[in-house]
């Protein structure tokens, strides 16, 4: 890994926050929101979209761990108020429905 890929994904992982689905309406709105799995990592996910990576992207999404987010989704999501991990890499916006994690 390149100091710049280093770099990269500090950026990223310093960009990831919680926020309620309600604000990332205009995404999902226009089909930029995309969920992934709470297997996966936020952060190399977004890394990896970054990197425009195609083949593990098609292998994410084969498995079903990477999708646009579903309307059942999003409606369960909006009933609940539902705070979720995101992170932008424009035009996208990456959330992840993942609790916090106690220490």
């Amino acid at each position: 890994m390149t100091d710049f890929d280093t770099d990269l994904k500090t950026k990223l992982a310093l960009e990831t926050a919680r926020i309620h689905w309600r604000e990332l309406q205009p995404w999902f709105a226009k089909g930029h929101a995309i969920s992934v799995a709470a297997s996966l990592d936020l952060v190399e996910v977004s890394f990896q979209l970054c990197q425009d990576n195609k083949a593990m992207f098609e292998a994410w999404m084969l498995e079903g761990l990477v999708k646009p987010v579903e309307d059942a989704e999003a409606q369960d999501w909006f009933e609940r108020d539902t705070e979720l991990w995101a992170v932008v890499v424009k035009p996208w916006v990456l959330v992840q429905d993942k609790p916090l994690q106690s220490h």
